[in-house]
């Protein structure tokens, strides 16, 4: 299957879209991560408090949806447009339903391997897109909302 990047911009001729964008991702992900927990904190009272005891499967599954749903509806976390920055498909496209649930798919499967997760660090702070290895594998890319617009 050959990938068309033709609509993604260039990183050589336009590295504005591409700048400081994993650092972006990774603050990101830190807010994203406490609303998390706080959209957890409020479920567990639903739970009669016995959440408490699968407390990290709640996150497991809060965290997916919210990405998913998030992602879905905007092409981008809370975290990411708190960060300026939004989810690409290969063509330039904005994520679908899809796409977000591929990429968070291949997100939690990088956090349930810890090598993967290496890996996709490592693909972020190297490539000329920035891309992690979910990036890679879907033909995706994060872009800065504020070149974009």
């Amino acid at each position: 299957m050959q990938m068309d990047a033709r609509n993604l911009p260039d990183p050589h001729s336009q590295p504005e879209f591409y700048a400081g964008v994993p650092a972006k991702r990774l603050v990101a992900f830190v807010i994203d991560t406490v609303l998390i927990a706080l959209i957890c904190l409020l479920i567990l009272p639903f739970t009669a408090f016995a959440g408490v005891f699968f407390f990290p499967f709640l996150m497991l599954t809060v965290g997916f949806a919210y990405r998913v749903v998030t992602i879905a509806n905007g092409s981008a976390t809370w975290g990411m447009r708190a960060t300026a920055i939004e989810f690409r498909g290969i063509t330039g496209e904005r994520f679908d339903l899809r796409l977000a649930f591929l990429h968070t798919l291949g997100l939690t499967v990088s956090f349930a391997i810890p090598v993967l997760q290496v890996i996709s660090i490592v693909l972020m702070l190297t490539t000329d897109r920035g891309q992690g290895l979910s990036d890679h594998l879907l033909g995706t890319v994060a872009l800065r909302r504020r070149a974009a617009a």
